[in-house]
């Protein structure tokens, strides 16, 4: 019979050795929790929940504008959507450049914007100054809506009768040379951009006479100030039933469903062009994936319901609703076709 002293050193021994297997399964048990395999059996670990506070869509242009109107039109589908107040803040001023920067800079993860084309395309070009770059430091999330300008002149052009059509005042422009004019409502818009586009493809050259804002630019034409403009759908299609201004054609690869009577510059003669307007939606580049990627599926499938295609159609805007990847070809086609006329004419604005 085993000494008493040999018993107790032989259980000591057996308990440490128990211990030291219980230690290690524990670690390997850890380890295999790790393994790819068991993480795919599992699943990943649920997102947090979002939105946890209202989320914010900033725009740059006053109430009543039509990026303005396109937000509210999308924000109370999204609050019930999101089941969140969904508030919309104006922050006008630099073209709608400093509510595109505030979008950049925001880290609330509960912040996005709705821009026109100049913020998200060509903003750095027309000043390097600017304090964004739109291709890092915005995440595309929809484009919503689009629609073409329309090449407008005045009805009463002295030489041209009332029956002249696109073509014979596609000639006129080219005999006049620079002894026509066109406005703009400003230096670097995509109006002044467009024509200067046009200029090349058409074989025209008018002076560019540049105005605060479109209500100028029709007075200017119904005064007889200037001959040409590339304006909005809206404010073109008024004045033409008006009587007062003539529409050319519209800056579409084809007739637009918002101007069905209206030529496209293509029937006119003038092939290959595609100049549009647009609204879009983007959030700062910092927003989590998971959050943008919900944002932007939710906005291109609102924007596509009966109903807001009517209430856009109603405010002079084709919806599109493309999901994230399409608003991102979209701003890096128009930053190459207008980024390039840009150039070209070294085109600034302070």
């Amino acid at each position: 019979m085993p000494h008493p002293a040999t018993r107790r050193a032989v259980m000591v021994a057996a308990a440490a050795t128990l211990t030291t297997l219980a230690s290690l399964s524990g670690r390997c048990n850890a380890a295999l929790a790790q393994t790819p395999a068991l993480q795919a059996a599992t699943g990943p670990a649920a997102p947090p929940p979002w939105p946890t506070q209202p989320v914010r869509i900033i725009v740059g242009f006053p109430g009543g504008s039509s990026p303005d109107l396109v937000a509210r039109a999308l924000a109370e589908p999204l609050s019930q959507a999101l089941g969140q107040p969904v508030i919309v803040e104006n922050r006008p001023g630099a073209g709608g450049n400093i509510a595109a920067y505030a979008v950049a800079r925001a880290t609330d993860g509960h912040t996005l914007g709705v821009m026109i084309n100049g913020n998200l395309t060509i903003a750095r070009r027309l000043n390097p100054a600017t304090p964004y770059d739109p291709a890092t430091d915005l995440a595309p999330l929809s484009l919503i809506g689009t629609a073409p300008l329309v090449l407008a002149a005045p009805a009463d052009l002295p030489g041209l009768p009332a029956t002249a059509d696109a073509r014979a005042l596609l000639q006129a422009a080219r005999a006049a040379g620079d002894r026509w004019s066109y406005g703009t409502p400003g230096i670097g818009t995509v109006a002044h951009i467009g024509m200067e586009l046009l200029k090349g493809r058409i074989g025209i050259a008018p002076v560019h006479v540049p105005y605060p804002g479109n209500p100028q630019v029709i007075g200017a034409m119904l005064g007889g100030q200037i001959q040409l403009a590339l304006l909005p759908p809206g404010l073109a299609m008024a004045q033409v039933r008006a009587g007062k201004l003539r529409a050319i054609g519209v800056t579409s690869t084809g007739r637009s469903p918002l101007l069905p009577d209206v030529p496209s510059l293509a029937e006119a003669g003038v092939p290959g062009v595609q100049l549009e307007i647009w609204n879009a939606a983007a959030a700062p580049a910092s927003m989590p994936a998971p959050v943008a990627q919900r944002l932007s599926r939710l906005i291109s499938d609102i924007a596509r319901t009966p109903e807001m295609r009517q209430k856009l159609f109603q405010q002079g805007w084709q919806v599109v609703g493309t999901t994230a990847e399409g608003l991102a070809r979209r701003m890096q086609a128009d930053t190459a076709l207008l980024g390039g006329v840009i150039e070209a004419l070294g085109i600034r604005v302070p």
